[in-house]
Parts: C-alpha cells; structure tokens; sequence
C-alpha cells in the first residue's frame, strides 16, 4: 500500500487539495488492500483512479473480484479489529461511496469534497461535463486529459 499512498499523496499536492489528504489516503489504503486481499486473482493488480472534480475528489480502485462489497458492523467476536472494518472506515471518512459494475469485476468509489476547485489548480480538465454532478459524468474521451492512474 506504500506505493498508491504515495500516488494518491503525489497527486493531491499536485492538484491543490487542502483538508482532507489524511481522511483520502487512508481511503485509498483501505480500498487497495481490499482490491489485493478479495478482489484480484493472484499474480494480477488492480487499477487506482483519482479524478479531480470542481467541487470534489474521486477516487475509484478497479479489480476483477466478483462479488459486492458491504459494510459490516463490528462484532463482539472481532474485537481485535484486525480486519472487516475497511469499508466501515470508507462509509464513515468519504461523503459518498459506492460500487460499480465493470467486466470483469467492480470499481469502488468515494468521493471527497475539497476546499480548492482542483480542476482550476490542476493542468488537467475535470472529467464533469458543464452542468453534470459527478455522478453522471462520463469518462473522459481519449482526447481529453486523463484523470491521474498508478
């Protein structure tokens, strides 16, 4: 997970993003580790998306697993919290998360909201189309800018 904490840390900085760097790395460490731990087969990766909206951040890991995730409350048998508490940590930390089919797999999102427009500081367009919100936006065409991967 050291590698996409420092992408995602590298990119933030980049792009401008003040208050909530702390609260997106560990997002992302939670949603790549789930991605490793259930969601690729061994020997494949998974893909780490940011994309920089006007009024938010969009972090997306895509893996191959089956399967939807969910959060699951704590139980008393799992005190040690050594596992199971990833998704709870997303749900609690982003202001929205969600899942989203892919072939094949899933794409887990959350989004932050920040307190720079990224897409004014950043080189790079905001993949919203004038008057969308972020979640029905687009991808962005191939020539447009590309949102920051690792």
């Amino acid at each position: 997970m050291p590698g996409a904490r420092a992408f995602a840390r590298r990119v933030l900085e980049e792009w401008g993003v003040c208050g909530r760097t702390h609260d997106v790395l560990l997002c992302v460490s939670e949603l790549a580790t789930n991605a490793l731990l259930h969601g690729v087969p061994p020997g494949r990766g998974f893909l780490l998306r940011l994309l920089p909206y006007t009024d938010c951040v969009r972090v997306e890991v895509h893996d191959s697993g089956r399967g939807v995730p969910a959060v699951s409350p704590p139980s008393p048998e799992d005190d040690c919290g050594e596992s199971g508490r990833g998704l709870l940590l997303v749900a609690g930390l982003a202001d929205a998360w969600g899942v989203g089919e892919r072939v094949p797999g899933k794409v887990v999102w959350c989004e932050f909201a920040t307190t720079t427009a990224v897409s004014a500081r950043s080189t790079r367009s905001s993949p919203v189309p004038p008057g969308s919100s972020p979640r029905s936006a687009v991808p962005p065409t191939p020539a447009s800018p590309s949102p920051a991967r690792w």
